[in-house]
């Protein structure tokens, strides 16, 4: 039985190959780190992320590939309204939604199955078939702590 990342793997590269790109060992590496960064993202951070753990990798080559595994279905891309767009991966995640504090950029995520029947419900009623959703709820947090942090998951 193949693992979750041979999987992950095997459809990036038939995705690479469908749309005739090159297959090569930095886009997997940037896979394996996007797929194991802990919370959202953006391309810079990963970037950095990678560069510490003394990868070789270019910045150009991090930013085509995390939008290439966006259209790919390996990550989401998310827009948490600071005019940053931020990833984050699709494996082993269920459908889930965001509370983000205008305050302090904590991110929050939240699983509501009353959501997903209403965004099935809508769809059904307008004959429209969702290929996927994104809920975000803006506030600011009651974290005694808000300013502190950037990203709290």
């Amino acid at each position: 039985m193949k693992s979750g990342r041979e999987v992950v793997h095997e459809e990036f590269r038939r995705f690479l190959k469908r749309g005739d790109h090159r297959i090569t060992p930095e886009r997997f590496e940037v896979l394996d780190h996007a797929v194991d960064y802990e919370g959202h993202f953006g391309a810079d951070e990963l970037y950095v992320q990678m560069k510490s753990s003394h990868s070789e990798i270019s910045r150009a080559t991090v930013y085509n590939t995390v939008e290439l595994l966006a259209q790919c279905g390996v990550l989401s891309k998310r827009n948490f309204g600071e005019n940053k767009t931020r990833y984050e991966s699709n494996v082993g995640k269920t459908t889930h939604d965001h509370l983000i504090c205008t305050n302090c950029g904590a991110i929050k995520e939240f699983s509501e199955p009353k959501l997903q029947k209403i965004v099935k419900q809508i769809s059904k009623d307008i004959g429209f078939e969702a290929s996927g959703y994104s809920f975000n709820i803006f506030g600011k947090c009651t974290n005694p702590s808000c300013g502190m942090n950037k990203e709290n998951e």
